[in-house]
């Protein structure tokens, strides 16, 4: 796939794609001939993962040790890799639930400015 088809399942801009590209958190699987990038569907749920994990506010860095680890049981279904993904886990949810919160707030806000 070229970038813009991945961008169009994705959802993320051309100019983040190159920024992932860049900073070796998902590099495309090749380039064509005039040095077009090129996507395989690996390339994609990569990014999907990353995108999932975008809003919920983790680094770049967490981001490629979680893809690494994603790596990690595809190629073996190491015990320390799924103890990585337990302790995500709890993780998402922290930050899921403190995102609830926000939009709890959010709304009492909303309705307080109603009732002006």
């Amino acid at each position: 796939m070229h970038i813009g088809e991945v961008a169009d399942r994705t959802g993320l801009s051309h100019r983040t794609l190159r920024h992932y590209d860049e900073v070796g958190l998902v590099v495309p699987s090749g380039r064509t001939g005039g040095g077009f990038r090129l996507y395989t569907e690996t390339d994609l749920q990569r990014l999907l993962l990353v995108r999932r994990m975008k809003p919920l506010g983790y680094t770049l860095e967490q981001m490629r040790e979680l893809l690494d680890t994603v790596r990690d049981l595809q190629e073996d279904d190491d015990p320390e890799a799924r103890a990585r993904v337990a302790a995500l886990e709890a993780d998402v949810a922290a930050r899921r639930l403190q995102l609830v919160r926000q939009v709890e707030m959010a709304d009492e806000f909303a309705a307080l400015l109603r009732g002006l």
